[in-house]
């Protein structure tokens, strides 16, 4: 009932009757949005974009709609998602299909499977016509709510329900859930199936395969299907070349530096996701000088697993100041890592006697969490006392009124 009424004291955020007039950027999207955890303002933000009429990047709205729902799944208020997305349903945009098919994804991205095929379902109702778009959005949403069991019955009874005919992306997406069933096997047989019927399979389709087959240890099947890949004339793109370099990471450096340099022979230049693996590599083999230039001479900008592993090597290394100046990065950037890393630079700064450092880091904590998702560092603060510290500095300082004249 709590959450039925909290769906009714937000249902003004869906509304669309404010119409602002300033356009918003993307990027400025983004940076508000992954720094607001607050799934109430996360919200404003939402009704913001989706009301400016000067702004109509389709990304830009899908990108806002995926993220303020992933905030309030984080709360547990699903019955606010269904409002959200219902509240769509009277937009004139419902009538097509392309937007249509934002909506059944976004309720697979929170695990909503259930309510994305009932949606799905009422799309002669709305007025919305089904082609590939709308089907490809559905698999999409089982996918992503890691039903991936649940997949080939569906595209093989929504194909023939609604007279959908398949295609390559439609392909794509089984053969995902597929290996992440680890069922190359079955996979293959796809890939066979569309070669029968004229089916263009795609690098995204290879790539998918040769994952599932280096993370099953089929090393022999994985090059030979690379070697299938290049030959067929299916050139490789860099999440290819990144999932040969996964699978070369926990060796030497040479063996990456080796898949890197084939890359950028290729005509491709390697993005954060190669050099993580690379750092990573470096940070295994006890290489931390090269692990750090490899951080400095970045020719792209880091992600939240970049500082992440930053942030762990030094730990490991015992530099835990210097591991709080990546955190600050981090922040400034909004994409700070995950509690289990950051809790060990936190225990180290104390363990260094950086007690000041240690206040500094459980403040910027607070001010970036709402209260919902504080606990676990509110328990790490009392067990590391820096509690205490914070009373017995406000103990030592004048009040506000005594200090007045």
């Amino acid at each position: 009932m709590a959450s039925l009424r909290s769906s009714f004291r937000h249902i003004r955020l869906f509304s669309t009757t404010s119409h602002p007039t300033n356009p918003l950027s993307l990027s400025s999207v983004k940076s508000k949005l992954r720094a607001e955890h607050d799934p109430d303002k996360a919200l404003e933000i939402y009704k913001t974009v989706s009301n400016n009429k000067n702004y109509t990047s389709p990304l830009a709205s899908r990108y806002t709609q995926d993220l303020t729902i992933k905030r309030l799944a984080k709360s547990k208020r699903f019955e606010d998602i269904q409002t959200l997305i219902n509240s769509h349903k009277n937009d004139p945009k419902i009538k097509q299909e392309n937007y249509f098919s934002t909506l059944i994804r976004s309720y697979g991205i929170v695990g909503m499977c259930e309510s994305a095929l009932k949606l799905y379902g009422e799309m002669e109702e709305l007025g919305t016509p089904r082609s590939s778009i709308s089907f490809n959005a559905l698999l999409v949403a089982y996918n992503f709510s890691r039903k991936f069991d649940e997949v080939p019955k569906l595209f093989s009874d929504m194909s023939e329900k609604y007279g959908i005919v398949p295609d390559k992306i439609s392909y794509g997406i089984l053969i995902k859930a597929y290996c992440e069933l680890s069922l190359p096997e079955s996979a293959f047989s796809v890939m066979k199936k569309m070669d029968a019927k004229g089916i263009e399979i795609t690098a995204v389709a290879y790539t998918t395969i040769l994952d599932s087959l280096y993370k099953n240890d089929k090393i022999e099947e994985a090059e030979k299907l690379w070697k299938d890949m290049i030959e067929k004339g299916c050139l490789p793109d860099v999440c290819a070349y990144n999932v040969r370099i996964m699978n070369a990471h926990g060796g030497k450096p040479e063996g990456v530096l080796g898949i890197i340099d084939e890359m950028s022979n290729a005509g491709l230049k390697p993005n954060i996701i190669s050099y993580n693996y690379l750092f990573t590599c470096y940070c295994k083999n006890g290489m931390v000088d090269e692990a750090k230039k490899v951080y400095r001479d970045l020719g792209c900008s880091p992600n939240a697993a970049t500082y992440r592993l930053h942030i762990d090597c030094l730990c490991k290394n015992g530099e835990f100041e210097e591991a709080y100046k990546i955190f600050k990065k981090s922040v400034n950037k909004n994409k700070i890592p995950a509690f289990g890393t950051i809790r060990v630079l936190v225990e180290g700064l104390v363990k260094d006697k950086k007690r000041k450092e240690a206040r500094e880091f459980m403040r910027t904590v607070k001010k970036k969490f709402p209260n919902n998702f504080l606990n676990a560092w509110k328990k790490l603060e009392v067990e590391l006392g820096l509690n205490m510290d914070e009373e017995s500095s406000a103990q030592e300082k004048p009040s506000a009124v005594a200090a007045a004249p």
